[in-house]
């Protein structure tokens, strides 16, 4: 299971970003930042269901948020992020 960041843990939930969501939420709070990964999760294995929520955040977008532990399980895959020469983090083909 994992907990969460020291952020997670701040705001009460673990943060997560969408496929089209991701480019600006790195951009935001990550901008810069070296050895980042991105995980792939699969928001039917989050259990127990209620667990996830979609709220709303910026300019009132839904931002899915995990109330409580992420079981390992259902992260599906995991990517290591680059930075390009501005220092912009490149993306791998995203599916929706």
């Amino acid at each position: 299971m994992y907990e969460g960041s020291a952020d997670d843990k701040r705001d009460g939930f673990i943060h997560f970003s969408t496929a089209q969501q991701l480019a600006e939420t790195l951009q935001k709070h990550f901008a810069g930042a070296r050895d980042l990964v991105l995980l792939y999760v699969r928001e039917q294995l989050i259990e127990p269901e209620e667990a996830l929520r979609w709220e709303p955040s910026r300019g009132g977008a839904l931002f899915p948020h995990v109330y409580g532990s992420l079981p390992i399980a259902a992260v599906e895959r995991v990517e290591a992020l680059t930075l390009d020469e501005r220092g912009l983090h490149l993306l791998p083909e995203l599916d929706d």
